[in-house]
């Protein structure tokens, strides 16, 4: 098939796109180098079925493609807050522009949600029956409220165009091509204990994320996209850690000599999240495999070579490879 990627240079897209071409697969790749990077993607440059396009997807663009995957859109909070109402035309136009594309081609169109549309969920663990507690309002809510929009946009093609949609809500994923300042909380504790500097924690470290590592997400991508079923679905790794329980955890993979240091919980900051993946479960043979300490492993790996190469790595860990299990 003939795939468009939205977004594909950045951390996920990239790791869809590695599963795509392996696939053989005819790919394009469309980003405008945001938060994506080319070197998540260089090696699939010189290959004749994959095509790069550096575009923003708040304009139009007229393609042939059989699916989108529409990932494009900055994910972390550092880099929505950044430029909000940037964020919020790359949810709702941007979408429409693909949903529009969709529409013309006959296109299936996979929409990359998120779990922020619960907000501050009083319900827990979130099923996708959930209506989520978000501010309208808030700080998070160019994100929040963005990506709640792009679900309306999908449904009403959806409905009124009979455009065929899948919908997944993602929930806090990591692994190798995390950006190191995205500000996300195991990007954060990774470059700060490789660095040697004490790991920020916000709050007093008792709320739970749940952690995916990025191929469990990539897998359950393509099962929905290939299924019959629209969605929405959650997908996650239901695994429930307190940060604090993943500071220590790092901390002792690292660098057990790093201290700990407490500042304030953002606004809005969730204090619970967890998946209900019963959807995934049983309408597509889905759960994760991958544990947490083996993901971290493989991320830490990643970090330290990216950092050992741009001299950012902490002296005393300079030099030595393994990490601590």
């Amino acid at each position: 098939m003939r795939i468009l990627v939205t977004g594909g240079a950045g951390f996920i897209g990239s790791h869809l796109i590695d599963r795509l071409m392996s696939a053989k697969h005819d790919v394009i790749c469309l980003d405008n180098f945001y938060t994506g990077h080319k070197r998540n993607i260089v090696h699939w440059m010189d290959n004749p079925y994959f095509e790069m396009i550096r575009h923003d997807i708040t304009e139009p663009i007229r393609l042939e493609v059989d699916q989108i995957y529409h990932l494009a859109c900055p994910a972390s909070p550092v880099h929505y807050q950044y430029n909000p109402v940037k964020t919020v035309k790359t949810n709702v136009l941007g979408t429409l522009n693909m949903l529009g594309l969709a529409k013309r081609v006959k296109a299936r169109f996979f929409l990359a949600s998120t779990s922020e549309v619960y907000g501050d969920p009083e319900v827990h663990p979130q099923p996708e029956e959930y209506r989520g507690s978000v501010n309208p309002i808030g700080i998070r809510s160019c994100y929040d409220e963005g990506k709640r929009m792009a679900e309306t946009l999908s449904f009403d093609y959806h409905r009124q165009n009979d455009v065929d949609i899948r919908v997944v809500r993602i929930f806090n994923t990591y692994g190798p091509r995390m950006l190191e300042n995205d500000g996300r909380v195991v990007s954060n504790f990774i470059v700060q204990a490789l660095s040697g500097q004490p790991l920020t924690i916000y709050g007093d470290g008792s709320q739970t994320r749940s952690f995916c590592y990025v191929s469990d997400l990539v897998e359950g991508f393509i099962r929905l996209m290939n299924s019959d079923q629209t969605g929405p679905v959650n997908i996650g790794n239901p695994g429930e850690y307190t940060i604090m329980e993943l500071a220590e955890t790092i901390q002792k993979m690292v660098n057990p000599n790093v201290k700990v240091k407490y500042e304030p919980l953002p606004q809005d900051d969730p204090k619970r999240r967890k998946p209900d993946i019963t959807k995934a479960r049983q309408l597509l043979g889905w759960e994760p495999s991958v544990e947490l300490q083996a993901g971290l492993e493989k991320t830490i790996a990643d970090f330290r070579a990216r950092m050992e190469a741009n001299g950012t790595l902490s002296k005393e860990l300079s030099g030595t490879t393994a990490t601590a299990s």
